[in-house]
Formats: C-alpha cells, sequence, structure tokens
C-alpha cells in the first residue's frame, strides 16, 4: 500500500530546496553587485591634500561613520548637537561622529545580538531614518578610525550635506544613545537594501569630492577607499 503522505513530503522537500537555491541565488546576486557598484568610483580625479582638515571615517565592521572636529573656521557642531543632549555633557569634547541609519535598528539594537529578524527584515524592505550622534575626546586614528584630510572647501561642502539631515529643534525627537555621549536624533530619509547607513556614508563624501564608490551598502565598500594607516 502506498503512504499517501510520502509524495506530499517529498514535494514539501522539493519546494524548500527550491526556496533556499532562490534565496542563495538573490543573497549571491546583491552581493555581486555590492562588490561591482563599490568598486566604481565616484570623483574619480579627487587627490588628498597633503594638509587640511582632518576628519575620520569609522566602522566597527557593519556600520560606518564620519568623525569630525568638534570646532573648525568652517563649522561650530556644538549648535546642531550639543552636549546638554548628552548624559556627561561636561567632558571636554573634541570630536563628533555623525552616521545615519534604519530608526528601529538603532534604537532597538543596543549590541548587534539583539537584532532581530523582524527588525533586519524591516530595515531591507524600508524604515525610517535617525542620525546616530557620538562625542569623542581627542579620538586617536586606528585602522578602523581612518583620517581623510579635506580641503578647506571640500569640508564646507561635507558639512553643507550633513546640515541637510539635521531637522529644526521644533521637527526633531531627541533619543537616549547607548552610552552617556552619544544620542539619536530625527532625521529625513528612508532606509532600505538600496540605500544603507554606508550608502549614506559614501553618499556625504562624496558630496565633498572625495573619491569613493558608487554604490556602498557594506561597510567595506567604503573602507576600501580610505587608505590605511601606514605600518611602521
Amino acid at each position: 500500500m502506498v503512504n499517501p503522505v510520502a509524495p506530499a513530503a517529498i514535494r514539501a522537500l522539493k519546494l524548500a530546496r527550491h526556496t533556499l537555491a532562490g534565496l542563495a541565488l538573490l543573497v549571491g546576486t546583491f552581493m555581486l553587485a555590492a562588490w561591482v557598484g563599490s568598486s566604481l568610483p565616484r570623483n574619480r580625479s579627487w587627490t588628498e591634500p597633503a594638509a587640511g582638515v582632518p576628519i575620520m571615517v569609522e566602522t566597527n565592521g557593519i556600520h560606518t561613520a564620519i568623525v569630525m572636529p568638534l570646532v573648525t573656521p568652517q563649522k561650530d557642531w556644538r549648535g546642531d548637537f550639543p552636549a546638554a543632549h548628552l548624559g556627561q555633557p561636561a567632558r571636554p569634547y573634541t570630536h563628533v561622529s555623525v552616521s545615519w541609519g534604519e530608526r528601529k535598528v538603532f534604537l532597538d539594537t543596543p549590541t548587534w545580538s539583539d537584532l532581530s529578524p523582524p527588525t533586519a527584515i524591516g530595515a531591507v524592505t524600508g524604515g525610517g531614518g535617525l542620525l546616530h550622534v557620538a562625542h569623542y575626546v581627542r579620538p586617536a586614528p586606528s585602522d578602523t578610525a581612518r583620517i581623510v584630510r579635506l580641503r578647506p572647501a571640500e569640508y564646507a561642502r561635507l558639512v553643507a550635506a550633513i546640515e541637510r539631515q539635521v531637522l529644526p529643534p521644533g521637527r526633531r525627537t531627541i533619543h537616549v544613545g547607548y552610552e552617556d555621549w552619544d544620542v539619536f536624533y530625527d532625521a529625513p530619509g528612508r532606509y532600505h537594501a538600496g540605500n544603507t547607513c554606508n550608502q549614506w556614508t559614501s553618499d556625504t563624501l562624496a558630496a565633498a569630492g572625495v573619491r569613493i564608490g558608487r554604490w556602498t551598502p557594506f561597510a567595506g565598500g567604503v573602507m576600501k577607499w580610505i587608505p590605511r594607516l601606514p605600518t611602521r
């Protein structure tokens, strides 16, 4: 006698295999497109000056941010990002780190182990944006915080690009950060797989004129354009 369950189980197994194969193909295609897109340069002829305004591009391996002096002739960030919004406002802060990302990922995942599948899927398919602003005291350059020097006019364009993301006080909410030296602010923009936190970093650098990849959904696609510190 033929077991009627067997054909159904076989069909289910085949469906699962086809689904997994389709997902693997989709992920592989996305990864290849990201590699190609991040390898195509914008501002191809740009060269870093020997002297200028030093900024940093920092990464934790997944997310990237732009670190800038707190005060320069081009911009005093204390007006947009006052230390009074921090848990420890009295520290002698010298730099500010700015990045953009998806609201729920920022607010609901203090560590990457806290990232849930619904939150990740929501970010990929589309979510609101936030600015993450951290304040530093004399940050040291490293392989994960690399210095880039900009001409004064280039830095002014970088500032202008970031300023466009800063909502006026009456239109933004301040959200508590992970530590006592960082904070989140409401920001415009829609996060999705084609417009990630790392794409925001490269778009902002490109607006300043920096040579950077065209489509950089991953942190590595940004950092491969930022020279490492010379080894001694």
